[in-house]
């Protein structure tokens, strides 16, 4: 099972929900899909992945809008979903026509207390699908494919109760100017997380601390003292430190902070430094930033055996992790990747789009935006075992929400 998480922002770029798509099988490797037969048609691939790791690793409270078919939503749904309902929103698109069949069956679930949401509609769409548009919560208006402002005045009058989301935005400023529109429930798409071309070149004191504490425990062998008095200067990293390190002495006295630093030892505390100065450095940008940065870190390092490079899998944490550095510092990549000692390897990866590094990175934007014939071509190239890809994002996701 294939799954990713794409991110619904509200107009303060918080996270309030996430479309999960998920994808069984490799459509290229299984000849059932390649023939058009359907296979395990009836059941919703979203319940087995929430089943089978926990909605809290997905997400501790936000709304998860879960795809259905034109053949799923006939079946269990009932049984097939084992979280509360008012987590889940039922996500169709154009596949289920407006056919009495299908409105009838919605009807059924909305009395189960199932929300629903429908994307891929086009303008001629509007007026077909009336009656199933007066039992949906939302509806994703496609930016790239109409013109959404005047699709909002359209459902406003007819379609009060139903929440817009401002779908396949692709840069902040198209983000800016629908929020100070105004009528759009949650914001979906790239702009969050486009490449800064332009910045004022000046970073914060406290985020350069923080630079050079990352530069100091990701060198070969760095000195636990000159960590502690970096560590120093900033209360929260001090904090953060004993709390962790109370956690695995419960009865040692600590007695200064290089002490505490020694207790965890070079590798547990660059471990610790680099997820912990990630929160820290991003405490100024949306919430996602963080966790797409830490879940790339976990994904890069998950995958580097999948892509035949298991001895680099600490530096691929760092392209990971450093692939949204420019957003965290409003510089462009090139220049951010000035302050920071990272390997030619990773700037080519980060800056220049080459290498074999950038080859994981590329793999990781196709899973993000759920572009499976991308990952299917490239996992049938690669020989890649599908259920270890599987079980890396899913260790990716586990090792995110216990961090938190």
């Amino acid at each position: 099972m294939l799954a990713t998480l794409v991110p619904l922002f509200d107009q303060d770029m918080r996270v309030k929900a996430y479309s999960l798509f998920g994808q069984k099988k490799n459509f290229l490797l299984d000849a059932r899909y390649l023939s058009g037969a359907q296979y395990d048609a009836v059941n919703v691939p979203g319940f087995e992945i929430i089943d089978s790791i926990g909605i809290q690793t997905l997400s501790k409270d936000a709304e998860i809008f879960v795809p259905v078919t034109n053949i799923s939503i006939y079946g269990d749904i009932n049984s097939q979903c084992k979280v509360p309902r008012n987590r889940i929103v039922l996500l169709m698109d154009t596949l289920i026509k407006p056919e009495l069949s299908y409105i009838n069956r919605i009807a059924e679930l909305k009395k189960d207390g199932y929300k629903f949401a429908i994307r891929k509609l086009n303008v001629s769409d509007f007026e077909a699908y009336k009656e199933i548009l007066k039992q949906v919560d939302y509806v994703i208006l496609n930016h790239q494919k109409i013109v959404i402002s005047k699709a909002k005045i359209y459902f406003s009058k007819l379609y009060p109760n139903v929440s817009l989301v401002a779908g396949n935005l692709q840069s902040q400023e198209i983000f800016e100017e629908l929020k100070a529109e105004g009528g759009y429930q949650f914001f979906e798409g790239g702009f969050y997380r486009m490449p800064v071309t332009k910045g004022d070149n000046e970073v914060a004191p406290l985020k350069f601390n923080y630079i050079q504490l990352l530069n100091l425990v990701n060198s070969p062998d760095f000195d636990l003292t000159d960590a502690a008095d970096i560590i120093g200067r900033d209360t929260a990293l001090v904090m953060s430190l004993l709390e962790i390190v109370n956690k695995m002495a419960v009865n040692s006295e600590i007695t200064s902070i290089k002490h505490a630093a020694s207790m965890l030892g070079q590798r547990e505390l660059r471990k610790w430094i680099t997820t912990a100065i990630t929160k820290e450095l991003c405490t100024d940008k949306p919430s996602e930033i963080t966790r797409l940065s830490l879940l790339r870190a976990k994904f890069a390092e998950n995958l580097a055996p999948l892509f035949e490079m298991a001895g680099q899998s600490q530096e691929l944490f760092l392209m990971g992790l450093f692939s949204v550095i420019d957003l965290v510092l409003d510089v462009p990549m090139s220049e951010a990747l000035k302050m920071m000692n990272v390997s030619k390897n990773i700037s080519a990866a980060l800056v220049d789009k080459s290498g074999a590094y950038y080859e994981i990175l590329y793999f990781m934007e196709c899973y993000e935006a759920a572009d499976w014939q991308e990952i299917s071509r490239i996992m049938l190239l690669d020989k890649m075992d599908e259920a270890k890809l599987s079980e890396a994002y899913i260790n990716t996701l586990e090792w995110y929400r216990d961090l938190f």
